[in-house]
């Protein structure tokens, strides 16, 4: 307990190094199905191309340690935990949606999610505070996600959660990647800005409002005609109203209705409509919301203006390209 509370106040002894995250996350991975038990899947994706970090190895095994308790405890019938490592550049469409600002910049970035009961959400605020604690009486100290948060910010980075009654939990850790002199490009914009321009009319529905307005003003400078909508039922009177619209970039997990189901209802309404699913969950979840080609109409957050413009792009153009063919 002394050592959670040192963690938590930022004051834990450290030995940083700079190191591949890769490495150190495969290492502190083949430890964790005996801690799990056999009931759960366990599923590591390492990423590709990420950037060096500089962190205590030791306390990053405390943190994934402690998701992996967390995990086990909300599947007591079995169910899938996942760990994914990716390299990620912030930009302005994703940090304004956040009321704590995480600064635009390189990441790596380490999500864990599981499929369990999720995180109520009028408990959500208070996941990080010590000895707060949703389980039974006996059954957990209230410390440990405490100090997975003062860990991560002991090592300069920052953590964000996503969580709905029924549709699991996913954590977002980023670290900020250090610069050891290899050469970046410019991540905010593509090579071939008019590349990915275009003047179709695009619905963005998006239940964070703060998320919805900032890529809404994005998509519209880039010449799109854009219309909002702040859930599924939403989306589908507007879907039903305008007649112009040729893609929907929808979130997938919504109040009153998913992303899944809105995508359902509208081919009955308009079957020519392309859908661009984005969330912040991971595979799993999205595939139990009946969103089933996750290559080619899905983006997972966080996502950079890059990646946003380039998705929007090669769906509307495959459109374009199959009406020709037909």
């Amino acid at each position: 307990m002394t050592r959670q509370l040192l963690a938590f106040s930022r004051k834990q002894p450290q030995a940083l190094r700079v190191v591949d995250l890769n490495s150190v996350v495969n290492t502190i991975a083949k430890t964790l199905p005996r801690l799990i038990g056999e009931d759960i899947e366990f599923t590591l994706t390492s990423g590709e191309g990420l950037g060096r970090v500089r962190i205590d190895p030791v306390q990053v095994e405390q943190v994934l340690m402690n998701f992996a308790a967390n995990a086990r405890d909300a599947l007591p019938q079995g169910g899938h935990l996942q760990i994914e490592t990716s390299d990620i550049r912030l930009d302005d469409s994703y940090i304004h949606g956040k009321p704590a600002v995480i600064p635009k910049g390189h990441y790596a970035l380490i999500t864990v999610s599981d499929d369990g009961n999720g995180i109520p959400p009028e408990a959500l605020p208070h996941i990080f505070e010590p000895f707060y604690t949703t389980k039974p009486s006996g059954k957990g100290t209230g410390l440990g996600l405490a100090t997975v948060y003062g860990i991560v910010k002991q090592n300069n980075g920052f953590i964000w959660v996503y969580g709905e009654p029924g549709s699991g939990t996913v954590f977002k850790i980023y670290l900020p990647c250090v610069n050891d002199g290899r050469r970046e490009s410019n991540p905010e914009f593509p090579e071939h800005e008019n590349e990915t321009r275009g003047t179709e009319t695009i619905l963005l529905v998006e239940d964070e409002a703060a998320v919805r307005r900032a890529t809404a003003e994005f998509l519209r400078l880039q010449g799109y005609n854009v219309i909002e909508a702040r859930d599924g039922v939403d989306a589908l009177a507007q879907v039903e109203e305008h007649s112009t619209i040729q893609l929907v970039v929808s979130d997938v997990v919504m109040p009153r209705m998913s992303g899944g189901t809105l995508a359902k209802e509208v081919a009955r309404v308009r079957p020519k409509t392309q859908f661009l699913f984005v969330s912040g969950y991971a595979g799993k979840t999205i595939l139990d919301h009946k969103v089933l080609d996750l290559e080619t109409n899905f983006l997972q957050k966080p996502y950079t203006l890059k990646q946003l413009s380039s998705k929007i792009r090669a769906a509307l153009n495959c459109a374009q390209a199959s009406r020709q063919s037909n």
